[in-house]
């Protein structure tokens, strides 16, 4: 609140005094929200207790047992499973307020411990036998079904992530670029395809109005997946390089486009950089073709050159979408 702007009102004449002592008096009295500190110091907690109960278990294993073990993970997962089926509100189409703070964390602490009861049965028990697949595919259906029912993202982005590893490919996108040996093409494409269906997700859920603030979700793996596995591919089958950029620059020249539309930096972002990373690597190809110093001086002064430019650009976006 600026009380200059209420003198000088007051001074014009078009409030009275009673009625500024009454707006500086609400503004000092009126709540502060505190939702997102409450929303960080839960999910602390809920990785707190999760890290802390791993933690116990791996030093008290041989002292407590494993059923005693995957007994309590079940019940605990039953139970939050259980309370958040009370609590919920039912299926429908559009977004669900929620309306209890522990709700979404109750429900993310279950899934999480879901996760952990299916691992742990796998590697101790070998519960699914010699079809691992399976190990990742059932609690991948009962994430999906949970998010599409509680309408809650951070299961959704679990699902998604239980999706990519069903489908093969590693959680931590750096390792898609090496220790893969001769499974390197299989998982660049198996990539190109998990992108494509995402996005395909994404387009489905805003189009027939099924849970359209999942869209963004969607397609924020989608496109990370699709660019990442396009430079996967570049970097993979080094004779070709050049016609995956064919199919990167078009691909970013697009994303830009509809990002710019939906007034979206992030997508902005995203787009060019994995794009700045494409044309850079063939311009370091093409210098090592070269070979000589003077390539090296031309590569150190595209980089010096290419980045003050890659700034400006971004620059020029953000404005642009301010505007």
């Amino acid at each position: 609140m600026h009380q200059g702007v209420f003198d000088q009102l007051k001074e014009e004449g078009l409030i009275t005094e009673a009625q500024s002592l009454k707006v500086v008096a609400y503004h000092q009295q009126a709540p502060i929200s505190v939702h997102w500190e409450l929303t960080t110091l839960l999910s602390l907690g809920i990785l707190i207790l999760t890290s802390g109960l791993g933690v116990l278990v791996y030093k008290n294993i041989d002292s407590i047992g494993h059923l005693t073990i995957i007994g309590f993970t079940a019940a605990a997962c039953v139970a939050c499973f259980v309370w958040c089926l009370k609590h919920a509100q039912g299926f429908t189409k559009s977004k669900v307020l929620s309306h209890m703070v522990m709700y979404d964390y109750v429900l993310l602490l279950g899934c999480l411990l879901l996760l952990t009861l299916t691992s742990y049965l796998q590697f101790q028990y070998n519960f699914f036998g010699a079809n691992w697949g399976l190990a990742t595919f059932i609690p991948m259906v009962i994430l999906f079904i949970t998010a599409y029912y509680f309408d809650h993202l951070g299961v959704l982005s679990l699902a998604i992530t239980n999706l990519a590893t069903w489908a093969g490919i590693a959680v931590a996108p750096l390792n898609i670029f090496n220790g893969l040996g001769e499974n390197n093409s299989t998982i660049i494409f198996t990539g190109l395809a998990l992108g494509a269906l995402l996005m395909a997700a994404s387009l489905t859920s805003v189009h027939k109005k099924l849970k359209d603030h999942f869209a963004f979700t969607y397609k924020n793996f989608g496109l990370n997946i699709l660019f990442i596995s396009i430079l996967a591919g570049m970097f993979h089958f080094d004779s070709v390089y050049a016609l995956w950029l064919i199919f990167l620059l078009p691909m970013s020249i697009y994303v830009v486009q509809q990002a710019t539309k939906e007034s979206s930096f992030y997508f902005i972002l995203i787009a060019v950089l994995y794009a700045f990373t494409g044309i850079s690597y063939v311009v370091i190809k093409l210098c090592m073709l070269i070979g000589d110093i003077g390539a090296f001086y031309l590569c150190f002064i595209y980089f010096i050159g290419s980045c003050i430019g890659l700034i400006y650009l971004l620059i020029h976006f953000n404005k642009m979408l301010k505007r």
